[in-house]
């Protein structure tokens, strides 16, 4: 997708030679601001153009009143003054956003290929000609369906503070025995509207790997590839234990912070795979997004035969798409873009079995199972850990058979297998304000009794 990147090198070497004494705390500064032009770029880009695709509509004042506000300190307020331009093609395609930043760098620059959605451009990388656009989507969605009664009670709390002051709810839904109860949105989002699912991408993440596992091509037991050669103790870090957050490995930030990747424009090679070990794999649990990027990494070559875009087809799930990097590697940790109905219909594959309605297993027999069970070393906190899913089994008033996948700024969809029921819920939580999902599950589930 590059043509050209230019260096931090060679930015320097082209300014003054009396402008390259910086201090430690402008050079903090200058990332800061390059990394809020790149997480404005990307998010106006992947709101809009993926919307587009499945023929729904987004502008920019939405995109700001929502994925664009809230954000986390100091990105928020430097992103919200700095001058953005949509550039489109002849077809009126997204083509990039570019946003400028600085005086003396190239502006950040998202590209859009609609066959994977937008990718963030390192600082001085420049698209590629554009790619032939695929047309956007001709699937007939039906009109949101209603909830009543109780659930339409529960529901409209779900979009007030009942559930968390600061928290912004734009859609819920709720399924049981693979029927859509109800499901409700916010002013300008609906059935065809997708969001950001950040670290519920680490479920499916998980999913894509059962599926590899199905058809032979990966096992979890086995070595994910990672370090230099077999006398490289890295080497002893399975997928497993990268899926159950238990690599023992180290990354210089909090695990669930890779900016430089998100924002940056870095690669997952270069940002998720190089860490050393500080403690033997499958002896501690550190939440980390470099554990499921380098689990997908490990399967890419089965990801090559059957794409991320192909299995979202086959389940039925035509309003997902799945973000790489520039390099083309996916972002399975964060950066999928879904609707509700979409994420209930991957909640629906474990109620089943990961069988299809045509029969079709696409996942090993109790994989939901495998997923669903604390194997491995567990966090601290309310909730279990399993293999890509959260556990919601010693949460009080919830059955104990719940798990989950979970999403910053307020991503769920709560699988519930003894109640045959699945109940997602998308938001634009403001930062520092949690969902409390475990209340609005019980709710939830009292409502449907």
């Amino acid at each position: 997708m590059i043509r050209h990147a230019i260096t931090a090198a060679a930015l320097l070497a082209a300014a003054p030679l009396a402008a390259q004494s910086v201090t430690q705390e402008q050079i903090e500064t200058r990332y800061d601001r390059s990394l809020a032009a790149g997480y404005k770029a990307l998010f106006l880009c992947s709101a809009i153009a993926n919307a587009e695709r499945n023929a729904a509509s987004r502008t920019a004042e939405s995109v700001f009143e929502w994925e664009l506000s809230g954000i986390q300190a100091p990105l928020g307020p430097l992103a919200d003054t700095m001058p953005y331009r949509i550039a489109r093609g002849a077809d009126g395609t997204i083509e990039t956003v570019s946003v400028e930043w600085a005086d003396d760098a190239p502006p950040r620059i998202a590209v859009h290929d609609s066959r994977m959605g937008c990718a963030q451009l390192p600082i001085g990388g420049r698209p590629d000609p554009v790619v032939t656009k695929r047309p956007a989507s001709t699937i007939e969605r039906s009109a949101p369906i209603a909830a009543t009664g109780a659930l339409a009670g529960t529901f409209a709390q779900g979009f007030g503070d009942t559930y968390g002051e600061g928290t912004r709810t734009t859609a819920v839904l709720a399924m049981r025995d693979g029927e859509v109860l109800g499901e409700r949105y916010a002013p300008g989002f609906g059935p065809a509207v997708p969001q950001r699912t950040w670290s519920v991408a680490k479920s499916i993440a998980a999913t894509l790997v059962g599926m590899a596992v199905h058809r032979g091509e990966a096992a979890v037991d086995q070595s994910a590839g990672l370090g230099i050669d077999i006398n490289d103790a890295r080497s002893q870090i399975t997928l497993d234990h990268l899926l159950r957050m238990a690599s023992g490995r180290y990354s210089d930030t909090a695990g669930n912070r890779t900016d430089p990747l998100y924002y940056g424009g870095s690669t997952v090679a270069e940002t998720a795979l190089h860490w050393p070990l500080v403690h033997e794999p499958g002896s501690i649990f550190r939440y980390a997004n470099n554990d499921t990027l380098a689990a997908v990494k490990a399967i890419e070559a089965s990801l090559a035969k059957q794409p991320p875009a192909q299995v979202f087809a086959q389940l039925g799930m035509f309003d997902t798409v799945a973000e790489t990097d520039w390099r083309g590697d996916y972002i399975l940790s964060s950066q999928v873009w879904s609707t509700a109905r979409d994420l209930a219909r991957l909640g629906q594959l474990y109620l089943d079995d990961g069988v299809l309605a045509d029969g079709t297993r696409v996942l090993p027999e109790d994989w939901a199972d495998y997923v669903s069970a604390p194997d491995g070393p567990q966090p601290d906190g309310p909730f279990g850990y399993g293999a890509g899913f959260w556990l919601l089994d010693a949460v009080n008033g919830v059955p104990a058979d719940t798990f989950a996948a979970m999403g910053n700024r307020g991503q769920f969809i709560v699988i519930v297998p003894s109640r045959d029921t699945v109940i997602v819920r998308r938001g634009e939580d403001l930062a520092g304000h949690r969902f409390d999902i475990a209340a609005f599950t019980r709710d939830v589930l009292a409502s449907l009794e």
